[in-house]
């Protein structure tokens, strides 16, 4: 029985195995399938002539061949690389565009063949320039921007104007611009023949120098009118130009043009209490006026004084600057450097501010409140791109920040990508949230 049982089953494998023999000889003779080709619902023949995939509206790439949908992502990856396609190497990574697609549209592109690195704009941006100068120029007039113009960084501008500062507020001669060791040899070659200074130094620098910072030695001063002094007469009693003009705005403006006794000139707060003592054996006021006729009608003029305790530095005004004693330089410099930040946070950030006397500023500093709870703060994914690109202290990094932000919407990875050093990240984060 069990004989008969695998017999039947070896009749049946003999079977299967030649019926499988049959098929595969068979199958030969048939044709292949032909290749499958889909065609988007709706396309017509395409007559193609040169174009500029950035000129194209989302109706011309729907004639071009293209769905809606894959017109869509085009258009957004687009946005993505920068707002523009600036190669044909970069069009074809386009995932909507299929290697087909592409074959087809790129004799007609408007593009150049090679590739470029979108990154490499910010690398050429933030690399080390070489100087370039073309007409003369008075390098005691020239501002931070204007350095920056010339090919150096924005922290070499600032060194170059806190040297001059250092100087006292002059480069003197070509000789001390050569000194400042932001310019190497190179740079100055370059700058030299374009530079409007002497080129040697005055012989009598170094003694304006001493005399500038020791002032003028206790015994000897003779009698005077503090009513009479103008710039120089303050200045041959040991102050400097910004001090003694000071003086005479302080006279002018907050006495009327005249002091009438020796207190108001102590409590001007440019004049320190052991200058003061040193001046007061020498002081010579006028005679009061005589007094008025009591039958004459008597005109009141109220004097407007202002508390500066109770005065907010980001509400401070033009008026209010002056009457403290600044000029119209400072207060314009101030106040204009206030309205590019948005505001000051910090009491510090007005020391920043250029063509200031700071050690008055440092009073006003010390007398007046600071109010920050008005100004605006943003995130760095979520900061306009115009206030990026016009803050002082963003401007220099804005693009990267709004190219950072596409990919990364998160600020702490902006930050680690932005590589900042620390004073400039800290300096930031006083206006970000």
């Amino acid at each position: 029985m069990k004989k008969i049982y695998y017999r039947k089953i070896a009749c049946m494998g003999i079977l299967l195995v030649l019926f499988f023999i049959f098929q595969k000889y068979t199958s030969r003779e048939r044709g292949d399938f032909p290749e499958i080709i889909f065609v988007a619902k709706g396309s017509t023949p395409v007559h193609l002539s040169s174009f500029d995939p950035n000129s194209l509206s989302e109706n011309d790439w729907y004639n071009l061949g293209f769905s809606d949908q894959q017109t869509a992502t085009i258009l957004n990856y687009k946005k993505v690389v920068g707002g523009q396609f600036i190669s044909r190497e970069q069009f074809r990574k386009c995932f909507a565009v299929s290697a087909e697609k592409f074959s087809e549209l790129e004799p007609y592109l408007l593009l150049p063949e090679g590739a470029k690195d979108p990154r490499s704009n910010f690398r050429e941006k933030y690399a080390k320039k070489s100087v370039n100068v073309l007409t003369s120029f008075n390098p005691d007039r020239y501002m931070l921007q204007d350095w920056i113009k010339l090919g150096f960084s924005e922290r070499q501008a600032e060194a170059i104007l806190k040297y001059k500062n250092y100087l006292g507020g002059s480069f003197v001669s070509k000789e001390k611009f050569r000194e400042c060791f932001i310019i190497n040899e190179e740079s100055y070659r370059k700058l030299a023949p374009y530079l409007l200074l002497p080129e040697k130094t005055p012989s009598h620098y170094k003694s304006f120098s001493t005399n500038l910072i020791s002032g003028k030695s206790k015994g000897s001063y003779s009698n005077f009118n503090p009513n009479h002094l103008d710039i120089q007469g303050w200045q041959q009693l040991g102050f400097s130009a910004p001090q003694a003009q000071v003086i005479l705005n302080y006279k002018e403006r907050n006495l009327k043009g005249r002091f009438k006794n020796i207190e108001e000139l102590r409590k001007c707060f440019i004049i320190s209490e052991k200058k003061f003592s040193e001046l007061k054996p020498y002081i010579i006021l006028d005679a009061e006026p005589p007094a008025r006729n009591p039958e004459a009608p008597q005109v009141v003029i109220k004097q407007e004084t202002t508390n500066f305790s109770e005065i907010d530095l980001n509400a401070i005004t033009f008026r209010q600057l002056i009457e403290f004693g600044l000029d119209e330089k400072s207060a314009g410099s101030i106040l204009g450097f206030r309205k590019k930040l948005g505001g000051f946070v910090t009491r510090e950030q007005i020391l920043d501010t250029y063509n200031i006397d700071k050690d008055l500023v440092r009073q006003l500093i010390s007398v007046c409140r600071l109010n920050t709870s008005e100004i605006e703060k943003y995130t760095l994914k979520d900061a306009p791109e115009e206030w990026l690109k016009n803050h002082p202290y963003f401007k220099y990094s804005a693009d990267k920040i709004i190219f950072y932000r596409i990919t990364y919407p998160d600020d702490k990875k902006i930050w680690k990508f932005l590589k900042l050093k620390p004073e400039y990240e800290e300096r930031m984060k006083l206006y970000i949230k």
